[in-house]
């Protein structure tokens, strides 16, 4: 299993979401079976490291992602990745567009696809604070929990193999 988390510049809320994802998979019995990585919509960060803030704000809660790079959504990543996960409803049709016909059950957002209740976007820190980064890490962490266990669950009913 491949998943893509997409954002607009992929240097906050995609990273965090990766990150987080990785190390939730990681201290599950999907550990090795699911690939993950992040991408952004716009090309304006390409080959940059994260946010600052979102490296700090990860490594707060135990998870390293400074050496995460940004990268633009391809339309190959429609092929690729078996799931993209978009932060919010500006990214999903952003994605859709590039993605056309090969997008199709592949695209979604991420938070109520996991179940997390709410307006269904995760909100960009990136013009906050330092609380902002930790709103966003909550949501992210709690999607990727909620991620884990819908996979598991699946797996476990022979759907994803090992």
């Amino acid at each position: 299993m491949k998943l893509l988390f997409v954002c607009l510049g992929n240097i906050c809320r995609s990273p965090m979401a990766e990150g987080a994802l990785r190390a939730r998979l990681e201290a599950s019995v999907l550990a090795g079976h699911v690939q993950v990585d992040s991408a952004g919509t716009s090309d304006w960060h390409i080959g940059r490291a994260p946010d600052p803030r979102a490296i700090a704000c990860a490594r707060r809660h135990g998870v390293d992602i400074a050496g995460l790079r940004a990268r633009q959504l391809q339309v190959q990543d429609f092929v690729r990745f078996d799931r993209v996960f978009c932060a919010d409803q500006a990214n999903l049709q952003d994605a859709s567009k590039l993605a056309g016909a090969a997008g199709g059950e592949r695209l979604a957002l991420w938070l109520p696809w996991a179940g997390i209740d709410g307006d269904g976007s995760i909100p960009d820190p990136y013009y906050g604070g330092p609380e902002d980064f930790e709103q966003t890490w909550t949501l992210v962490d709690a999607a990727a929990q909620a991620t884990v266990r819908r996979m598991v669950q699946a797996a476990e009913s022979g759907i994803i193999g090992p």
